[in-house]
């Protein structure tokens, strides 16, 4: 995308906080561009203005030239995110909005209205849900002031997601539906308008540039900095369930280990192994294949060369790699259950008994588990090495959005 940047705002006196907002066009082949172009651009003045209000900043509006898309299928909003974070360390914006005409979809395949993603700080938009109604062949007029006044208001209320409010928030934080007679944006609640002063006043923030080492300690530094976000995004991505929307990876991880688990050379490493040098093994090899996946499926930000980091983005790597190396903990668990239900149900007791080299024939609970431990763990980087993971975008999506607008 070629960047016809174009300030909507002037820079203020120096004495406010200046956020600047990269407004980026993705649409659908065959659509007539100036509508959609002009609604963007409204939209994000409104909704600026609104927010202008609330935080006592200078928000400066930049609009990127159009983006066309190779078909109108419905996406998720994490497929817009490298185009995004390659205009926010570029320009560099504070926050990007993307409005598309395509409709725009949730984990579970909902059609919304928009998605916003706090520790990225992206916005999309989708016009197609505010066109038309569910169940309506007849669709609203983009200029209206219904879809003007609704869709401000939408922005806003997601522009409040990635400051962290919430529903319960009250006033334009409620659960945003389609009001036909809305003609403004509902203000912020008194109480909630502080804590978006505090945090625009932290805009725009630190980045780093040039060397590995000095990206590696500012990723650290900047998780120091903000573990609540970081520790937030992670407990609502629902990681550990992530193997299960990642069939290839599970069933390369699984497989291997149907042969193992019935393989006499695996019993005897796993047997003569201490509980200690088996947990050491599991830990590193789940952080080994979290590593692997973070470079070889290419998930850092941002995916194309760029000499310099926001903190933020430096936070988006730091979210990936920990909900991958809590995806792959939770793929050890699946293995790992599965084979000590193959141990405890299917595997003939008796067979130890005439292990040759076994010395000791009892085999007890504590040794089942080391030998299950021990060939999950084989699991998680057959895994890793061989399965891969087969959609990139769905990892960012649990990674990085809301599901709910």
């Amino acid at each position: 995308m070629v960047d016809g940047s174009r300030s909507a705002d002037q820079r203020g006196d120096g004495t406010a906080p200046g956020i600047d907002v990269g407004v980026l066009f993705a649409h659908s082949p065959g659509t007539d561009v100036e509508p959609l172009q002009s609604f963007a651009e409204r939209t994000t003045r409104d909704g600026v203005d609104a927010l202008a209000a609330a935080t006592d900043a200078t928000w400066r509006v930049h609009c990127a030239e159009p983006d066309p898309l190779t078909d109108a299928a419905s996406r998720r909003p994490s497929e817009f995110l490298d185009e995004a974070a390659l205009h926010m360390v570029k320009r560099p914006y504070d926050l990007v909005v993307v409005v598309t005409d395509v409709p725009l979809t949730t984990r579970e395949e909902r059609s919304v209205e928009g998605l916003a993603s706090p520790l990225a700080r992206v916005v999309v938009v989708s016009t197609r849900r505010l066109l038309r109604r569910p169940g309506r062949e007849t669709a609203r007029a983009l200029d209206s002031a219904a879809v003007r006044w609704n869709a401000a208001t939408l922005l806003v209320h997601l522009f409040g997601h990635v400051f962290r409010a919430d529903h319960s928030d009250g006033g334009v934080m409620a659960p945003f539906s389609f009001d036909p007679d809305r003609r403004s944006v509902p203000p912020f609640d008194a109480d909630i308008t502080q804590h978006l002063r505090k945090l625009a006043a932290r805009l725009p923030e630190e980045d780093v540039s040039r060397g590995r080492l000095r990206r590696l300690g500012f990723h650290a530094l900047s998780l120091a900095r903000n573990p609540g976000i970081v520790t937030a995004t992670l407990l609502q991505s629902r990681a550990p369930l992530l193997p299960f929307s990642l069939p290839r990876l599970s069933t390369a991880a699984v497989t291997p280990t149907l042969i193992l688990v019935f393989s006499a050379e695996a019993w005897d490493v796993g047997l003569n192994l201490t509980n200690g040098t088996t947990a050491l093994f599991a830990i590193g090899s789940i952080v080994a294949a979290a590593v692997h996946l973070l470079y070889v499926q290419r998930l850092f930000f941002p995916r194309e060369h760029s000499q310099v980091i926001t903190e933020h983005m430096a936070l988006v790597n730091v979210t990936v790699f920990c909900i991958l190396v809590v995806a792959m903990t939770g793929l050890f668990v699946l293995v790992g259950s599965i084979k000590l239900l193959i141990e405890l149900a299917v595997f003939p007791p008796n067979l130890m008994t005439n292990w040759p080299s076994l010395e000791d024939p009892s085999v007890g609970p504590v040794n089942l588990v080391r030998v299950g431990g021990f060939i999950s763990t084989l699991g998680v980087l057959s895994g890793a090495l061989a399965g891969g993971i087969e959609n990139r975008m769905a990892l960012r999506h649990l990674a990085l959005f809301r599901d709910r607008a």
